[in-house]
């Protein structure tokens, strides 16, 4: 069992620069804790999302931690053209010493990804083609594809990450029918879906894993997103997740209300914490509720990773780091062989 940090890096109330600096600070904190990776989403034209160029940020977190992972979940790899790509790549994975976690997606929103020109009903067909070409340009010295939405022919490409043949690679899902596209190419999966839905998602993917005629023992991590605060009572710990969710759960839907777009994640993220954690998406307590409650989310997705969001919406960054100071040394030892 392994454990990670998922991060919108959303609005969270200060002034802009404060913001970057207090989470990376709050980074520093996850890398000496021994998290395995930090993943940070994409979002464009939103408070939801400060860090639509991903990169910029992740270079800042390569220069300010030693041992964490961590890479963007996910690129949205309709909107960047591949040949920039693949240098980006290239050069955080080197910069980092091989840290860098490959994350790919073509964007849940057809509002953010249309802002860029690119129609969301044929973005699945492009992510696939990007990708490939992406692939190649990341292994050979040359890069020659031929698709519908992307045409190189003898293209050089000068330099290769770190990590061979490619960057440890993380996929984002919360639909079935991803799941053979992520099993063939070997990638690790995050879901946000609920316990129910996320076993059968993991599920599918080892019976996908099992017809390539894979060990068992090689399959990638397979892992669930959860809301985590922590706090020496559960009374403090619920304080603080219904002062801070409301904000980062209304940026969720801003640009959906706005473009009057139904909002698909609305059942699942109700606009206030108490409901969210009855739906089983969240948890705010003490490190013993937390432990208690996490061993049975995973237990019943079948998970082998545990995505923990501790900072969000008007959560200050003492209140972040309180948690997961808390979640290191006394929940993280005692699910580590779940």
């Amino acid at each position: 069992m392994r454990f990670g940090i998922f991060d919108h890096l959303d609005d969270s109330g200060v002034p802009l620069g404060q913001h970057f600096e207090d989470r990376l600070r709050l980074i520093e904190v996850y890398d000496r804790a021994g998290f395995y990776g930090y993943h940070l989403a994409e979002h464009h034209n939103t408070p939801l999302g400060y860090a639509p160029s991903p990169g910029v940020f992740l270079a800042a977190v390569a220069q300010r931690t030693k041992k964490l992972k961590f890479g963007p979940m996910v690129y949205l790899l309709p909107l960047y053209h591949p040949l920039r790509l693949i240098d980006e790549i290239c050069m955080l994975d080197q910069m980092s010493g091989g840290r860098f976690l490959y994350g790919v997606g073509r964007g849940i929103s057809p509002i953010e990804v249309g802002f860029y020109g690119v129609n969301f009903a044929t973005g699945m067909q492009q992510f696939r083609e990007a990708f490939d070409a992406i692939r190649i340009g990341l292994t050979e010295d040359e890069l020659t594809y031929h698709g519908k939405f992307y045409d190189f022919d003898h293209v050089p490409i000068a330099m290769k990450p770190a990590q061979k043949p490619i960057p440890e690679l993380w996929y984002g899902t919360s639909r079935p029918d991803s799941i053979p596209w992520a099993a063939e190419n070997g990638a690790h999966i995050v879901t946000l879906r609920d316990n129910q839905a996320a076993r059968a998602i993991i599920d599918l993917y080892k019976s996908e894993w099992a017809k390539l005629g894979r060990n068992e023992a090689d399959l990638p991590l397979m892992g669930i997103n959860r809301h985590i605060v922590i706090a020496e009572s559960e009374a403090a710990a619920r304080e603080t997740a219904r002062r801070a969710y409301p904000r980062w759960r209304g940026n969720m839907e801003r640009l959906w209300a706005k473009y009057n777009v139904p909002f698909p994640l609305g059942a699942s993220l109700p606009p206030e914490w108490d409901a969210l954690q009855a739906h089983g998406h969240a948890i705010a307590g003490t490190p013993r509720q937390v432990r208690d409650y996490l061993a049975e989310q995973i237990e019943e997705a079948g998970a082998t990773y545990l995505c923990c969001d501790f900072a969000f919406g008007l959560m200050s960054r003492d209140e972040a780091v309180r948690s997961a100071e808390l979640f290191a040394a006394e929940i993280m030892p005692a699910l580590a062989d779940a």
